[in-house]
């Protein structure tokens, strides 16, 4: 296929080629979008409105306080681990206009992984939640964090709100479990001893990484996708572009129920709504509706960003339901599989179409979206501007239109590389700055593509990825645990569940609550199994490898036949 298939696809409007290098880095963006947009929001949280002039100042000040108050470099890489709270822009920007790399961590992570992924990162400090401080006590000790700064849910609030929301979160809810951390540094007393001093702006090429962005690639152990200056700019830019026409700057308001720290949310708000001078309303707890919908009740919102296990879940709630959609006209999709069903309820309920898109983490993350001149449901759209795709066979011979294989992709915003992890670098992304995406797709004569299969053995849960061989090492040092596999099953509700198939040692009984209970000691909620089958044998090839996909097909065969 040749480079200029695409050029003639994008609507009017709608730029074929975007310029990557228009910005040295992130920080000239920031500087002059917050220059430019001042006194608009920037971001609102729990009745809090932050403008674009007052994220740069306090940006500013926690800057000053990692330069003046740490031994951190430029470089040094810095976990942030909060959930969508004012503090995660600050920390973010912050972070890096003192060019250090921001390691975005999963706030609900239990101990394992987040150890893993510190140390893979090799972070020197770590932001995180008072809720979440008893599991920096256990870990940081057998990491190299120096620095620990705790923050509490309130503490960009009023003096008086922040006291009140502070002591009902600890004391009358009960969220913030006994810690000990006796060198950790207050987040309310970083700012207070960064306030007024100089930030020495890092002015880092276009090269260096901003993110690290942690994935489980094609297998279980989590790699940092080495996000670029460059890769960030330019999915802002191929984004702002294809949404550009419907979007009016310092005038949108925009829904952030997904979280900050996962690329897809982290990008879009953070980043591509920078450009626009748009106001992004963060939700704390999405799983909490009833607070979220109040939430909603407030702003006469124009832009939402969720996927499909969110828009269920709303369109089945009759409050969300009474809501004014009068102002709504821009709705996206992304991080899992779009249903019809879905698409056609939220369509009916807010009076607005979904654009569904794709992405990965390993392209900064969005490579496609259905443009709003022409939703195709079902498809993900065309490539963002700047950016090829072509499908190829298991030889790596690519394949003519309508042809079905694995979808790759070149463009811009494709990461550097896995941090530290050349071997799996190259396993993903060829000399030519092709990146596999592990998923199979078709292109179609007008430019738009569909997913019809995922390659690997990956579980897509409510859009996060779960990796079989992560749950199955999990798993298999429970005693009593002779051989287990863990597949993924349809759900309705979440895209896909995990299933587990244990079988026991010889003598050994195990129960459904052991594992349950082991499973829930060692991996994140989004990865626990909904259903557990005990069997005598699991299939397997003539070298032992067990074959989920027979398992796999099995489930399907059975809830076909219901």
């Amino acid at each position: 296929m040749s480079e200029n298939f695409w050029k003639d696809k994008y609507p009017a409007g709608i730029p074929a080629e975007i310029n990557p290098d228009q910005y040295p880095n992130i920080q000239s963006v920031l500087k002059q979008s917050c220059q430019r947009f001042a006194d608009k929001p920037a971001f609102s949280n729990l009745g809090k409105t932050l403008t674009y002039g007052e994220l740069y100042e306090l940006s500013g000040t926690f800057a000053a306080y990692l330069q003046q108050h740490t031994d951190l470099q430029p470089g040094d890489r810095i976990a942030v681990q909060l959930p969508n709270i004012l503090q995660y822009p600050v920390v973010v920007f912050g972070a890096i206009r003192a060019g250090r790399v921001v390691d975005n961590t999963n706030p609900l992570y239990p101990a394992r992984p987040m150890e893993h992924q510190i140390n893979d990162s090799g972070a020197k400090a770590l932001v995180c939640l008072a809720n979440m401080a008893h599991l920096a006590e256990e870990v940081v000790p057998k990491t190299g964090v120096k620095h620990v700064l705790v923050t509490e849910v309130g503490d960009m609030l009023p003096l008086l709100k922040r006291l009140l929301i502070n002591t009902v979160v600890k004391h009358v809810k009960k969220m913030v479990p006994p810690y000990h951390l006796p060198h950790a540094v207050k987040f309310t007393q970083a700012m207070a001893l960064g306030r007024g001093k100089i930030v020495r702006e890092a002015s880092p090429t276009n090269a260096d990484i901003a993110v690290l962005q942690y994935t489980g690639g094609t297998t279980g152990v989590a790699k940092g996708a080495m996000l670029t200056h460059r890769n960030l700019i330019a999915n802002m830019l191929q984004v702002k572009s294809l949404m550009g026409s419907e979007m009016n700057e310092g005038e949108e308001v925009l829904i952030a129920p997904l979280p900050l720290y996962h690329v897809y949310a982290f990008t879009f708000h953070c980043m591509a709504m920078m450009l626009v001078g748009g106001h992004n309303v963060l939700i704390s707890n999405p799983r909490d509706l009833p607070a979220m919908i109040k939430d909603l009740g407030k702003y006469r919102f124009t832009g939402f960003v969720g996927l499909n296990t969110l828009f269920v879940a709303l369109c089945n709630n009759e409050e969300f339901r009474a809501l004014d959609f009068s102002s709504l006209k821009a709705t996206f999709s992304g991080g899992m599989a779009l249903q019809l069903a879905t698409a056609e309820r939220w369509h009916e309920v807010t009076g607005c179409a979904i654009c569904e898109g794709f992405g990965m983490t390993e392209t900064s993350p969005v490579v496609s979206v259905n443009p709003f001149q022409n939703i195709q449901i079902g498809t993900i759209g065309i490539p963002v501007p700047s950016t090829l795709c072509k499908v190829i066979d298991d030889d790596g011979h690519e394949l003519p239109l309508g042809g079905r294989g694995e979808l790759c992709v070149k463009g811009p915003q494709v990461m550097k590389g896995y941090w530290q992890r050349q071997e799996a670098t190259d396993e993903i992304l060829d000399a030519d700055g092709w990146l596999k995406t592990g998923d199979i797709a078709v292109i179609q004569d007008d430019g738009f593509m569909r997913i019809v299969d995922r390659k690997k053995d990956m579980i897509l849960v409510s859009g996060f990825n779960v990796y079989p061989n992560e749950l199955e090492d999990v798993l298999a040092t429970l005693p009593g645990v002779l051989q287990c596999a863990a597949i993924g099953i349809p759900d309705e509700r979440s895209g896909e569940a995990i299933k587990l198939f244990v079988v026991a040692k010889p003598g050994a009984t195990l129960s459904k609550e052991q594992v349950m209970e082991h499973m829930r000691a060692n991996v994140t909620g989004y990865k626990m199994p909904k259903a557990i089958e005990f069997r005598e044998t699991l299939p397997t090839t003539n070298v032992g490898k067990i074959l989920r996909r027979e398992l796999r097909d099995e489930e399907l065969k059975k809830i076909a036949s219901k």
